[in-house]
């Protein structure tokens, strides 16, 4: 009979050699959860027969353990992630669009994240040059080899499975932008929406991009509210999680007035804190609260506030001024509009 293991620490002497095996592999980040991920290993090779599932555990794995190795030294810098047809021609407008979108982001300090195959991927990679570019490839029996700009570099990953490479394309994205494309960004266009919708990624700007004149988005837009909210299936806020943009200059102005004062945010202890990269002005807490008391808990609070005990673990950000909000965690489109409203001061 297998032992039971447990997460708890009641396995006796195999507690004892994961942890001769952490030390002895030398300084480990969070021993604690490696511990854990250890004993999901060995538990996962006790009740599992299946090599089908093993295998696709190993391989999980491994590959974000690789993603965080590619993007571990740029944390500390803003990245747009962009989505887009493979099957776009260089000698389309839409693809000089793109390549010059790449351009402005690689100017403006933004690292550009596509998922490194060719048509306008290769454009935005093009524009912003292999130094400014992440590639997030898979492997596919079709058009989807990496395209010449990133091949070579050390920030083009390759992977199995999609839902690893979605994890990486918003797990490290402050910003996305979508022009024309099919299933594929039809794809991501959705779950990015759905996981900002339901709160599983914080508000980021998502921008629809197309040339002057296009309609893509036009009519995708008339779908969601022709069908989605006239049918009841989405709220009217939905609508300001996106912004449409037909020019460079709009996209990356949408993008720029997203962080003008909003930093990022966190949860404490079941409120959220809103760092800013600077006060808001005298009266705006209070506009906050009765322009947004729909998304306040019943009698919740918007409070200046400095930096909370509990992030200590983020000591570079420590400085930064913070809204703590009572917030209802549903309507995240009146959060984002909010968001918008603190820029906007």
């Amino acid at each position: 009979m297998p032992q039971p293991l447990r997460f708890s620490r009641t396995n006796g002497p195999v507690d004892d050699a994961i942890d001769r095996l952490i030390d002895l592999v030398g300084p480990v980040h969070h021993p604690d959860l490696v511990r854990e991920m250890i004993l999901a290993a060995l538990k996962a090779g006790q009740e599992t027969s299946d090599r089908g599932d093993l295998r696709l555990m190993n391989i999980s794995l491994k590959e974000m353990r690789f993603t965080s190795k590619v993007f571990g030294p740029y944390r500390g810098v803003r990245k747009v992630t962009v989505f887009g047809s493979a099957r776009t021609r260089p000698d389309e407008p839409i693809y000089a669009m793109a390549r010059e979108f790449g351009r402005a982001l690689a100017r403006a300090g933004y690292m550009v994240i596509t998922g490194g195959g060719p048509g306008i991927m290769q454009a935005a990679h093009e524009g912003a040059g292999p130094e400014m570019s992440f590639g997030v490839n898979i492997r596919l029996p079709f058009e989807q080899r990496p395209n010449p700009v990133i091949e070579k570099t050390p920030r083009l990953i390759t992977y199995h499975y999609f839902f690893n490479r979605k994890v990486a394309f918003l797990k490290e994205a402050h910003a996305v932008a979508l022009f024309p494309g099919g299933f594929g960004t039809l794809d991501e266009a959705m779950e990015t929406l759905t996981l900002v919708q339901t709160g599983k990624q914080p508000p980021i700007p998502l921008v629809l991009i197309d040339e002057p004149g296009g309609t893509y988005w036009d009519r995708w837009i008339r779908f969601f509210e022709r069908e989605l909210l006239g049918d009841g299936y989405i709220s009217p806020s939905d609508l300001f999680l996106f912004q449409r943009a037909g020019s460079v200059e709009d996209a990356l102005g949408i993008i720029q007035r997203f962080y003008r004062r909003y930093h990022s945010l966190r949860y404490v202890n079941g409120r959220l804190v809103l760092r800013l990269t600077e006060p808001l002005p005298a009266g705006a807490v209070e506009r906050l609260t009765r322009e947004f008391a729909e998304i306040l808990v019943p009698g919740g609070t918007i409070t200046p506030s400095g930096a909370l005990p509990e992030e200590a673990d983020e000591p570079e950000i420590q400085h930064l001024p913070r809204l703590v909000v009572d917030f209802v965690k549903r309507d995240f489109g009146l959060l984002r509009k909010m968001i918008d409203r603190i820029n906007g001061f």
